[in-house]
């Protein structure tokens, strides 16, 4: 219950917080017609609150080249990437409050062709930022009927960082789905262990941080048998240690790898993704020549 899966209820700032905070809730509802989880959770750092609340402000509402429509569904795009429905099911109503057409929120496939040149540095933004090349840069700025000029392409970058790191925030602060948004919004990561049946939709809506703190429980048994085995065992090397852990770490699958079949996804998130396989992948690996991680352009 609450803002936060993680989180006692107790222990977030509620609407009757006094000084400081209540200002800045005051500011969130006036601004934005509600105080939403995340600005719930983040009470409990003010400053930082305040901060990040003035930023977000500008990027969605303040002037820009972007028209506010073009804006929540950058967003919408940059938070489906981490698969981060919490997100996504919120700018949708964004979306649509500020006058955007509906028919794009069939898919990326309904949006305008603009928009879609988006998805390449969206992915490689969200998974291997290293990868990105003036090239890139390049391919979305030069002269055409889908052309980005140089102050949108910037808007439009920022908007995808911020929100890629915002569904980190949302992620590991168990971001709780908004009252109204029918139960259904599910802010958890896709899950081996949970129904992956379309059907199961319904049922999810405060059932992941329930799945996400089981998972951890059993990763720690397991962990603690491991450790209860190395003290039966004699002459057992770290090495040998450290490849079991890796094993049980591996085989509780917290974190789900990037080669989990789509299904597993719902269905209001992966219809934004395009390439959904494409994951992050490490950018240096022992024994292998790494790529270089700064770059000029």
């Amino acid at each position: 219950k609450g803002p936060s899966a993680f989180i006692p209820l107790r222990e977030v700032p509620q609407e009757g917080a006094e000084g400081s905070l209540r200002q800045l809730l005051i500011e969130a509802f006036v601004s934005a017609g509600r105080v939403d989880n995340v600005a719930m959770v983040m009470g409990l750092h003010p400053q930082y609150l305040s901060s990040f609340w003035k930023t977000q402000y500008l990027l969605l509402r303040m002037d820009g080249p972007l028209p506010y429509h073009k804006r929540h569904y950058i967003a919408i795009m940059a938070a489906a990437r981490h698969q981060c429905s919490y997100l996504v099911g919120l700018h949708m109503g964004e979306f649509l409050k500020v006058g955007g057409n509906p028919a794009w929120l069939q898919g990326l496939h309904c949006a305008p062709q603009k928009l879609r040149n988006l998805n390449e540095i969206n992915k490689l933004l969200a998974h291997r930022p290293w990868l990105i090349t003036k090239e890139h840069i390049e391919a979305l700025l030069k002269t055409g009927e889908n052309s980005w000029s140089l102050a949108e392409l910037v808007q439009a970058l920022v908007l995808l960082t911020h929100y890629h790191s915002l569904a980190s925030f949302v992620f590991g602060c168990g971001i709780n789905p908004e009252e109204e948004q029918d139960g259904g919004q599910n802010c958890q990561p896709p899950s081996p262990h949970s129904d992956s049946s379309p059907a199961s939709d319904d049922s999810v809506g405060g059932s992941g941080g329930k799945d996400a703190m089981r998972e951890v429980e059993v990763l720690m048994e397991r962990m603690k048998l491991l450790q209860e085995s190395q003290l039966e065992e004699e002459g057992v090397t770290q090495e040998e240690m450290a490849t079991r852990f890796e094993l049980e770490k591996t085989e509780s699958l917290l974190v789900a790898p990037t080669d989990i079949a789509d299904h597993s996804l719902q269905s209001n998130v992966l219809c934004f993704v395009e390439d959904p396989e494409f994951g992050y992948k490490d950018f240096t690996r022992r024994g292998e020549q790494a790529p270089p991680t700064f770059r000029a352009q």
